[in-house]
């Protein structure tokens, strides 16, 4: 008897990428999907009702990172395999990835190929990391496990998943107000993160904390630049 295909969650706010990943999994006779995603929130909405097998999940969304909304995923849906697939490549991404609950790491400049291999190792039960990741960053993520974390992770750290999400709309020029509407927080608390940001981090001003954070990998710079 033929087992029955898998459900999956795509999770992106970007069309053009949503199309091109369907096209690629059209090509799979195992999964199915069954639901798409622009944002964080709509994410863990639509996992509760349709009980996914596997999501694919970008870290940038414009209301809350994919990192966090895979930790909240994981909690409603345990079972649910995780991919990441996402433009960051850094040791820091991938390790918080990873201990939200994540269980594949493919990036978008990846192969058709390593997308397939890596759906078909996690739903085998099993954890992957797209290979074209540097040694060096694989090396990395085994210190950190071990506690010996580089500067710029370390820095990392030192970060909620909420303050990153407000540094990275802080980048953008968002005002206040509108990280409060994005986030679905008060001004107040946008403020009391804004302080706590600037302690963690010594800085002053919107200008040093970019580019604290583009230094020290918090967050991407080409992706801000665009």
């Amino acid at each position: 008897m033929t087992s029955p295909r898998k459900k999956l969650l795509l999770v992106d706010d970007h069309a053009l990428f949503r199309e091109g990943v369907r096209s690629i999994l059209s090509r799979l006779d195992f999964v199915d999907i069954a639901g798409e995603a622009r944002r964080g929130a709509e994410a863990c909405k639509v996992a509760a009702e349709l009980r996914p097998d596997l999501v694919l999940m970008d870290i940038s969304l414009p209301d809350m990172d994919g990192i966090d909304a895979t930790r909240r995923i994981k909690k409603v849906v345990p079972g649910a395999r995780v991919i990441i697939l996402s433009m960051h490549s850094k040791a820091a991404y991938i390790v918080d990835a990873f201990r939200a609950g994540a269980t594949g790491y493919v990036t978008k400049d990846s192969t058709s190929l390593h997308l397939k291999e890596c759906i078909e190792t996690v739903l085998d039960g099993a954890y992957y990391l797209d290979p074209v990741l540097s040694e060096d960053v694989f090396h990395r993520i085994l210190s950190q496990k071990a506690g010996a974390m580089k500067n710029e992770d370390r820095v990392h750290s030192l970060l909620t998943s909420r303050e990153r999400e407000i540094i990275r709309l802080i980048a953008e020029g968002h005002p206040i107000k509108t990280i409060a509407e994005r986030l679905f927080i008060s001004r107040k608390t946008v403020e009391n993160h804004r302080a706590n940001i600037y302690a963690k981090l010594d800085v002053h001003s919107t200008l040093e904390l970019v580019r604290h954070a583009v230094k020290h990998g918090i967050i991407d710079i080409e992706s801000w630049k665009s």
